[in-house]
């Protein structure tokens, strides 16, 4: 199975690839390359919520997708904590590539306001918080709303973090054939 590349053209979508960065939980870059991958299956339902969110004015603003596994790994040598990062030993569905961790951005491409950041590995982060401003209870509720009319299921506690159903049914993506590569 051939992972497909989420980007545009082909992908209306904004790309902010954080683990391609410094700019996560772990203050270290994590991929060697800004790409995004997902199982052809989770790229169609992806498609599908790009353009339910261009019917209301709104943008996809992705953060991450199919995750090898020794990135994982790196993940959870930073935060061994299975509430917000999958247990490598176990397997995640960003492993399987039916994972996706993203936000909504306005038409002109502004993040919008979710009340707290991506990777933002608290309570607050876990979907239906009302300690949060209304405004971002609304758009958590509107991108739940998106990602669920489009096949999606969401994680209790990761706002950011949608998976298609049934990630058991998946095979683990060998690393090799995902292209993405490491720092090493």
């Amino acid at each position: 199975m051939t992972l497909v590349q989420i980007a545009p053209p082909a992908f209306d979508i904004d790309l902010d690839l954080r683990y391609a960065t410094a700019d996560n939980f772990t203050g270290a870059v994590i991929y060697r390359q800004p790409i995004c991958l997902l199982h052809p299956q989770a790229a169609a339902k992806l498609a599908h919520a790009v353009g339910l969110a261009r019917m209301v004015g709104l943008r996809l603003r992705v953060f991450d997708g199919y995750r090898p596994v020794e990135a994982q790994w790196r993940l959870w040598r930073a935060l061994p904590d299975p509430m917000f990062v999958a247990d490598p030993g176990v397997g995640s569905p960003h492993g399987r590539g039916i994972a996706i961790d993203l936000t909504l951005a306005d038409a002109e491409g502004r993040a919008l306001d979710m009340g707290t950041g991506f990777d933002d590995m608290t309570p607050r982060s876990h979907h239906a918080r009302t300690d949060i401003p209304i405004a971002a209870q609304r758009h958590r509720f509107l991108l739940l709303g998106l990602m669920a009319a489009a096949g999606w299921q969401h994680y209790p506690y990761e706002w950011w973090h949608y998976q298609l159903p049934d990630a058991e049914h998946y095979p683990p993506v060998a690393d090799g054939s995902a292209g993405q590569r490491l720092v090493d």
